[in-house]
């Protein structure tokens, strides 16, 4: 294949819509953005200092993703959750997660377990200092890492797809101390398999990781 120079000019940076979307998902995610809230498109594009073709592009990405609902007469609101729905998202995360850290020990390396082993540091000192705030994004990036050691970009997808929407869900029913310090005590089971870069045993302990989790939310909500 010839050389062409059009092939340098990618951008570098993101695009508006790109950055537009970041910045909602980031909101409803963490819960500035509520289920059910109204977003105002013309405020929303004055705030953001962009124009509304880019605002509506990541509106619509936004949809695809569950986060946002459009009505007819309602706007554009955020999506609410379906706590009933809920428990096929704690389902799919089980499957997802078996597979992700069973696949993750046939290919673990020491930079997958320094990471696991500083995301783990940082939750337990969050923890030390009676912080929570920080706890549910560390064990996203725990999860992350772990998918993305599988090899795999459509589970990595998958996975943070999924963590996204439990993470909307719990800010609803926030975890307490002691929950989070079961969270750490699974982990390391995690770890501990993958160090033996033993599959079977790093599956099973993500198993018992997702299973328990899910055990306890719906447990606590009916």
């Amino acid at each position: 294949m010839a050389e062409n120079s059009w092939a340098t000019r990618l951008p570098t940076v993101k695009s508006k819509a790109d950055l537009v979307y970041d910045t909602l998902r980031q909101a409803i995610v963490t819960g500035d953005l509520r289920s059910g809230e109204r977003i105002n498109m013309d405020e929303l594009a004055r705030n953001l200092g962009v124009s509304k073709i880019p605002i509506r592009e990541a509106v619509k990405r936004l949809e695809s993703d569950g986060l946002l609902s459009s009505q007819l007469h309602a706007g554009v609101t955020v999506a609410e959750i379906d706590k009933t729905e809920m428990r096929g998202v704690f389902l799919a995360r089980e499957a997802i997660e078996t597979l992700v850290t069973r696949l993750a020990a046939e290919r673990v390396d020491d930079k997958l377990l320094a990471g696991l082993a500083q995301v783990q540091a940082a939750m337990r000192a969050e923890l030390d200092q009676g912080a929570t705030e920080r706890l549910p994004e560390l064990n996203s990036d725990f999860h992350r890492l772990l998918s993305e050691a599988s090899g795999y970009r459509i589970l990595a997808e998958l996975t943070e797809q999924l963590l996204m929407t439990i993470r909307r869900y719990r800010i609803t029913m926030p975890r307490d101390a002691q929950n989070w310090r079961a969270v750490l005590q699974e982990h390391e089971a995690i770890i501990a398999a993958l160090r033996q870069g033993d599959p079977e045993a790093a599956a099973a302990a993500a198993q018992h990781h997702t299973a328990s989790q899910a055990g306890h939310e719906i447990s606590d909500n009916g």
